[in-house]
C-alpha cells in the first residue's frame, strides 16, 4: 500500500542539541505519533483516537475519527514539523512538543477534536480539550469512547483469544518486522506463523525491545 504520510524535508530540533537535526522525511504513525528520521515522537499531552476507530455522530451514526485524525496530522506537517525533546516514555518513543509553521501541533490537533487532552500524564491542554467540547467539535460532536478505553476494551477481547493471554501479533512482512496491536485496523486480517519466525508479544515494549515496530499508517 503507498503511503501518502510521508514528506520531505522535515525538520527536528531536539532540546539536547544546540544544533537543529535535518531529518531526510517525517512520517504519520497515527494522530498522535510521528516518526522522524528514524526517531519514533510521541506528542506530549494528548491521546487521539487509533487508525481503526470510529465515534459517534451527531444526530446519530458513527464517522472514521481515526482516520480523521491521521488526515489532519499529516496535513498539518506538510510543510516541515520540528519536535522537542521531553525524554522518553516505556516503549521507546521520545515524547515532544511539535511545530509545524509556527503552530503547535499537540494544541491544533485538541482544539479542532481530533485529539483528548491525555490526563493520565499532563494537564497541558486540558483548557484547550474544554472549549473543543463546547464548541462541540471533531469527537465532541457526540458522546464516544476515549481512545484509552477504546485499547483497554480491544486488549481485553483480544486477551482472552490469544495465546497465553499475549495478544500482540509479530508480523514479518516486506515492511519488516511489525507488531500489531489489538487496536490496529489490520490486526483481524494478520497470522502469527511461528514457522516463520513470527511470534506472539504480552506488551508493546516487549515486541520493540525484541526489534519489532508499530505499523506506519499507509505502510
Amino acid at each position: 500500500m503507498k503511503s501518502k504520510s510521508i514528506f520531505a524535508a522535515a525538520l527536528v530540533v531536539v532540546s539536547s542539541v544546540s544544533t537543529p537535526v535535518f531529518a531526510r522525511s517525517a512520517r504519520v504513525v497515527d494522530g498522535d505519533t510521528l516518526e522522524i528520521n528514524g526517531v519514533t515522537y510521541r506528542l506530549h499531552g494528548i491521546d487521539a483516537p487509533e487508525a481503526g476507530q470510529s465515534c459517534e455522530k451527531a444526530g446519530g451514526g458513527k464517522w472514521a475519527c481515526g482516520k480523521a485524525a491521521i488526515a489532519a496530522m499529516e496535513d498539518l506537517i506538510s510543510s516541515g514539523v520540528t519536535c522537542d525533546n521531553r525524554g522518553s516514555d516505556g516503549y521507546s518513543r521520545t515524547i515532544g512538543v511539535c511545530t509545524a509553521g509556527g503552530i503547535d501541533v499537540n494544541a491544533r490537533m485538541v482544539e479542532a477534536g481530533n485529539a483528548w487532552a491525555f490526563v493520565k500524564y499532563s494537564t497541558d491542554y486540558v483548557s484547550i480539550e474544554q472549549k473543543a467540547r463546547a464548541a462541540g467539535v471533531g469527537v465532541w460532536q457526540a458522546e464516544t469512547e476515549s481512545p484509552w478505553d477504546y485499547r483497554a476494551h480491544k486488549w481485553d477481547v483480544a486477551k482472552q483469544e490469544s495465546p497465553d493471554g499475549c495478544p500482540i501479533k509479530g508480523n514479518i512482512s516486506k515492511q519488516g518486522m511489525i507488531y500489531h496491536a489489538p487496536w490496529s485496523p489490520w490486526y483481524g486480517k494478520t497470522k502469527v506463523s511461528q514457522e516463520e519466525g513470527e511470534r506472539w508479544f504480552c506488551s508493546e515494549g516487549e515486541a520493540i525491545q525484541a526489534g519489532w515496530r508499530a505499523p506506519i499508517w499507509g505502510n
